[in-house]
């Protein structure tokens, strides 16, 4: 395996950020390992990773990452808004257009063993890695979250693909796959109910006949007195962030309320911010809070000469 991969680990910490800085410091203490960005948020009590390697290196920098996290974050006394399962709630392979996907696979695959067989952690494995058709979409690995997971994994359906047929007692389980880039996107509301949010997000996704591959959570922002719509755009040649930012604003204004603010979290693929002025978008009129680091050029990333001649 020599060519670059790019992993998204989300772990299940958003507030200590002590503990962020050791955990994102476990990743850039590998060599030739490059920590492309890192997000966090309180109310979601989440932080998002993302960083590129070859495959050694990466595993190398993803055993360190789990086992601090395991060490560190108890998920029984774990709250937040996002939906989870454990401490290393999700890592997810990203495989890059133009590419096979097969390096991508076999790093998933060893690190499900690996955490199975260190940790005791259950894997189950996702997207292009399923075992299952069930399994292809994440959603329904996290269904019933962490404190639900016991009694699911009694079921003969959801035996984890690697490690023990029960959740670890503190680090739970986690979902590891391979998935296409995608786009993160948060829109924050002029309003404090979330069950606005909530309906504002099922008319968006594509499960309830909204929007082409969009997934779409209404949640609570404590700490901002805010709601928010939290949208994975699964492929964002299909649906752009204009179409879904336009879209937001027409059902926020049925609900009598207006996005105030959005973000992206994690990597943003060039292409899909370019997207915005395509549209007819400006990063003002939807007060997008993003850093010039998140922008993320996946032929660069393809490129393995140059990447390990910019890392060294």
């Amino acid at each position: 395996m020599n060519g670059v991969l790019l992993c998204e680990p989300n772990i299940s910490e958003g507030r200590d950020r002590r503990l962020m800085d050791r955990l994102a410091d476990s990743v850039r203490a590998t060599d030739g390992v490059s920590l492309i960005h890192r997000s966090a948020d309180r109310d979601h009590n989440r932080m998002v990773l993302a960083f590129a390697g070859t495959a050694e290196r990466l595993l190398e920098a993803l055993e360190r990452l789990a086992r601090l996290a395991v060490a560190s974050i108890d998920m029984r006394r774990h709250a937040g808004q996002h939906p989870r399962i454990g401490a290393v709630d999700v890592v997810a392979f990203v495989a890059v257009p133009g590419r096979s996907p097969a390096e991508a696979l076999k790093a998933c695959r060893r690190f499900g063993r690996w955490l199975g067989s260190w940790g005791g952690i259950p894997a189950f494995f996702y997207g292009i890695a399923a075992t299952r058709p069930e399994r292809e979409a994440l959603p329904n690995i996290r269904r019933g979250q962490f404190e639900g997971l016991a009694q699911k994994m009694s079921h003969p359906g959801w035996m984890p693909d690697e490690g023990p047929a029960s959740p670890h007692l503190t680090a739970g389980a986690t979902a590891v796959g391979v998935r296409a880039p995608l786009v993160r996107f948060n829109v924050n509301l002029d309003t404090a109910d979330t069950a606005v949010a909530r309906r504002i997000a099922l008319r968006l996704r594509e499960s309830a006949g909204g929007l082409p591959a969009v997934r779409a959570l209404g949640l609570e922002l404590r700490s901002r007195k805010m709601a928010q719509v939290s949208m994975n755009l699964l492929d964002y040649k299909v649906t752009s962030v204009p179409v879904v930012w336009n879209r937001t604003v027409e059902l926020a204004a049925d609900e009598g309320t207006r996005p105030v603010e959005s973000e992206f979290i994690g990597p943003v693929p060039v292409r899909a911010y370019a997207d915005l002025a395509g549209g007819g978008l400006h990063p003002d009129q939807m007060n997008l809070r993003m850093e010039t680091s998140q922008l993320l050029d996946l032929e660069k990333l393809g490129d393995r000469d140059q990447f390990l001649t910019e890392t060294a």
